[in-house]
């Protein structure tokens, strides 16, 4: 019969559920707004939009994007050898003279 302190603690547990919008727990149950996404909110706010462009969170991708697109995003492709390639031409000229 636990209807004391002890039992007190485990009316809520859980303050944020899952967002649909970006699939993460930052819905906050009382407030019902996400934390990540500013999701029931109005969106037009200048914080709501800084929240929510590029680089707000985890951005390991973007520099593997920004080297494909320096690169033409060519993949699958052997690089050229530039050491190699510039000390064999050296030798051969060496050698044919």
């Amino acid at each position: 019969m636990m209807k004391g302190t002890s039992s007190f603690g485990k009316h809520c547990n859980k303050t944020h559920v899952l967002c649909h919008r970006p699939k993460a727990r930052h819905l906050q149950k009382k407030k019902s707004t996400c934390g990540k996404c500013d999701y029931s909110a109005e969106q037009k706010s200048a914080k709501a939009q800084r929240r929510k462009t590029t680089r707000t969170s985890r951005t390991r991708h973007v520099k593997i994007v920004y080297r494909g697109v320096r690169r033409g995003f060519c993949e699958g492709t052997t690089p050229k050898p530039k050491r190699a390639a510039v000390a064999a031409s050296v030798l051969l000229k060496d050698f044919n003279n």
